[in-house]
């Protein structure tokens, strides 16, 4: 398998090869610190052609995603849905409630279980734990073993809302709901995941498009977007959509590190641009 790519000055030079584009949020769209506005440029000139649905990791529901893009001062009408983590993982949770459930994650992200009627308790009664990421963005993965350990020793399962092991926000790293995952499962712990890479954020995708537009482009036609190489670009690549990647230095500081990290993973990424525009 090869690691090597087409670098690409702007989206326009392949915009006739898609129908279609699922895009990252974080990363491309904004770092949640501020907009990029060359990328919420380049997705509405697409947007005049094809439909453009954003498809984050965000642990919250996808009618909650407008109001940040307000808050960050995200401009334009450039996307046509946003389907969420947490869009895909309501299902999973509603299948277990009332539970009772433990929650991790801050409550920012409570959104996620509005409606659900989900019943929280104490580690020791719960009978699954539901992570949307860690209590407190300072916070690193090992703070988290002792925890994750009593419950392997119930194997209890965890629902991971979102599966990104971590995030830029600015120029800080701030780990996310997929580091405790991976951390449990190293541990032999069950875990559940419906965001990216995996199989249920990619139905509700192409469900849109064919609930909307009354069609779903095969898979070579659907380019995506993303600046994570565990979710974005294997996502990609689990459901045979070129990925165009956004090499913003979250995985590889350099062009090198890129490629051998990428070639030790066996991934492949069929563009490469350092910011995405058109």
């Amino acid at each position: 398998m090869t690691n090597s790519f087409l670098p690409l000055s702007g989206l326009g030079q392949i915009a006739d090869q898609y129908d279609a584009i699922f895009c990252d949020i974080w990363g491309v769209i904004h770092n949640g610190k501020a907009p990029f506005i060359a990328a919420c440029e380049a997705l509405e000139r697409f947007r005049d052609r094809a439909p453009v649905v954003l498809i984050t990791n965000s642990p919250r529901p996808s009618v909650t995603i407008p109001e940040s893009f307000k808050l960050l001062n995200v401009p334009g009408e450039f996307y046509d849905a946003i389907v969420t983590s947490g869009d895909a993982t309501i299902d999973e949770l509603a299948r277990r409630a009332p539970g009772p459930a433990f929650k991790i994650g801050p409550e920012r992200d409570d959104a996620l279980y509005a409606g659900l009627e989900l019943n929280f308790t104490d580690l020791d009664s719960a009978e699954f734990i539901s992570c949307t990421g860690m209590f407190d963005d300072d916070e690193h993965p090992d703070d988290y073993t002792e925890l994750l350990g009593e419950a392997r020793e119930r194997n209890i399962p965890l629902v991971c809302a979102n599966p990104d092991i971590k995030v830029k926000v600015g120029d800080k790293i701030v780990w996310c709901g997929g580091a405790l995952a991976k951390m449990y499962e190293d541990m032999g712990g069950p875990v559940v995941y419906a965001g990216k890479p995996h199989a249920p954020i990619y139905r509700l995708c192409r469900a849109w498009l064919d609930e909307v537009t009354g069609h779903v482009p095969p898979p070579e036609r659907i380019l995506c977007i993303g600046d994570n190489i565990f979710t974005d670009l294997v996502g990609a690549q689990a459901h045979g959509h070129d990925c165009l990647f956004i090499q913003d230095g979250l995985y590889g500081e350099t062009e090198r590190k890129f490629k051998m990290l990428m070639g030790q993973h066996g991934i492949t990424a069929r563009y490469v641009a350092p910011h995405l525009s058109w």
